[in-house]
């Protein structure tokens, strides 16, 4: 069996004032293909300003939509090749 090493960069970029966090997150898949996604975060006024956190959750948000366009376009191609509609297990 052969085994073989690929690998993926994601980048995430922030946008962020004293109340809000966007998160723009992509991926540059083998075949060529980008995929993009957004995070966004609020600060409630009662709560201190920790952009970190603001960050974290912004940007998990933006990488949670990227991995369900992920499954979305993998499904798509297993319709393609096999002529039938997949459904995708999300968990």
């Amino acid at each position: 069996m052969m085994h073989t090493a690929v690998g993926w960069h994601v980048e995430l970029e922030f946008q962020e004032d004293d109340q809000h966090t966007r998160a723009a997150a992509m991926v540059r898949l083998p075949d060529g293909s980008e995929i993009r996604a957004h995070g966004h975060a609020s600060r409630h006024n009662s709560d201190t300003n920790q952009p970190r956190v603001g960050e974290e959750i912004a940007g998990a948000r933006a990488l949670n939509e990227l991995a369900m366009r992920l499954l979305t376009k993998a499904h798509d191609e297993i319709d393609r090749a096999s002529g039938r509609t997949s459904h995708p297990i999300h968990v």
